[in-house]
C-alpha cells in the first residue's frame, strides 16, 4: 500500500475489510510505503489490524519519487496548467505528487527493497472496499496458471492526460519488436491493429501481478524508454495505461486474469459480481450497481478478445 500518514483513517478501512474478507486466513505479508517516514500513530493504527501478520514500513528513495532534473519545469508547469484549464481530474490540482505517484507505480515500487523477497503482491489503496469472501489463494491461482496481470475494472482513459503515449508505444514496438508476446491482446487495446490506442486500460488500483514480470527486461526496456520522453510530467501519463499496454502486449492474453468474484469499489467506480459468484461470496453489494457493461467499461471488449470475437 502506498500511503501517507495523513491517510490513517482510510488505509484502516481498507485493511480491516480485505484481513476480513481474505487475510485473517491466509496471513499474506503487508508492506506499507510512503515518501517520509511513518508515523508511530499510523504504525500502531495499521499494526494492530493486519491479524497476526507481518507488516513492514518503507521511505520511497527520493530519485525513485521526485521529478527528476532534466524535466524542463517550465514545459512542465505549461502541461499542469493546461489540463487545469480544461477541467482534467489531477490535472492540476495536486500539482507534482500524483506525477510522482505515476511514475513511481509505473516504474519504481517494484524495486524497492522491501518487496525485493517477493514474487507476486496485491495493490491495495486507501479507503477501498472489497465486499465479497474469497476463500481460495490468488497468489496460488495466478502461480498455478501462469498469470502475471489482474483486474477488477477496466474502462477507458482521458486522451487529453496521454496525447502522445501510443506514439511513444509505436516507436517502442518499431524499435524492440522482440519484446512482443506470441498471442498478446493488442487487439484489447487498438481497433485497427495497433495504428491507434482506443484508451482501454485496466484500472491499476486494484492488480493482483508478478513482480517478476516488471522486471522483466521487456518491461524495464519499456518503461526506459518512457521515462526518456518525460510524459509523467509533460502531460499526465497514468500507471493505469502504462501497466495495461504493457500487460497487454507483452504477455499472452491468457496470462492476464480478470477476478469476476471479486467485489470491489474505489470511488467513484464498483464492480460487484453477479450469482451465482454474489451468493457464493457471500457479497455485501448491490449487483445492480456493477460497473462492468456501462457505456464507458472495456470489459466487453476484453471478454470479445478472449472469446475470439475481436
Amino acid at each position: 500500500m502506498l500511503v501517507r500518514n495523513s491517510e490513517v483513517n482510510d488505509a484502516s478501512v481498507a485493511i480491516r475489510q480485505l484481513q476480513d474478507r481474505f487475510n485473517n486466513k491466509y496471513k499474506y505479508p503487508w508492506v506499507f510505503l510512503n515518501d517520509e517516514p511513518f508515523s508511530e500513530y499510523f504504525i500502531q493504527r495499521t499494526s494492530q489490524l493486519v491479524g497476526g501478520a507481518n507488516a513492514s514500513y518503507g521511505v520511497i528513495p527520493q530519485d525513485h519519487w521526485q521529478q527528476p532534473e532534466w524535466i524542463d519545469e517550465n514545459r512542465a508547469r505549461e502541461g499542469r496548467n493546461k489540463l487545469m484549464a480544461q477541467g482534467v481530474i489531477y490535472g492540476g490540482k495536486f500539482l507534482l505528487l500524483y506525477r510522482n505517484m505515476c511514475r513511481f507505480n509505473s516504474g519504481f515500487f517494484y524495486r524497492h527493497e522491501l518487496l525485493q523477497q517477493y514474487r507476486y503482491y496485491w495493490r491495495v489503496e486507501p479507503g477501498v472496499k472489497f465486499f465479497c469472501d474469497m476463500d481460495y489463494d490468488p497468489f496460488l491461482m495466478m502461480q498455478d496458471q501462469q498469470k502475471v496481470y489482474s483486474f477488477t475494472i477496466s474502462l477507458y482513459e482521458w486522451h487529453a492526460t496521454i496525447p502522445t503515449l501510443w506514439p511513444a508505444v509505436k516507436e517502442f514496438i518499431k524499435e524492440y519488436p522482440q519484446h512482443l508476446a506470441e498471442n498478446n491482446s493488442m487487439d484489447y487495446l487498438s481497433n485497427d491493429g495497433g495504428e491507434t490506442y482506443n484508451l482501454c486500460h485496466f484500472w491499476s488500483n486494484f492488480e493482483i501481478a508478478d513482480l517478476d514480470f516488471w522486471r522483466s527486461p521487456a518491461y524495464t526496456a519499456f518503461f526506459d524508454f518512457l521515462e526518456k520522453k518525460g510524459g509523467f510530467y509533460y502531460e499526465r501519463w497514468g500507471d493505469a495505461p502504462v501497466h495495461s499496454i504493457a500487460a497487454a502486449l507483452f504477455a499472452r492474453k491468457d496470462q492476464i486474469h480478470f477476478f469476476r468474484d471479486v467485489g470491489y469499489r474505489h470511488d467513484p467506480f464498483q464492480r460487484c459480481p453477479q450469482n451465482p459468484l454474489h451468493q457464493q461470496g457471500n457479497c455485501w453489494c448491490d449487483p445492480t450497481d456493477s460497473f462492468d457493461y456501462r457505456q464507458n467499461s472495456c470489459v466487453k471488449r476484453w471478454e470479445d478478445l478472449q472469446a475470439g470475437r475481436t
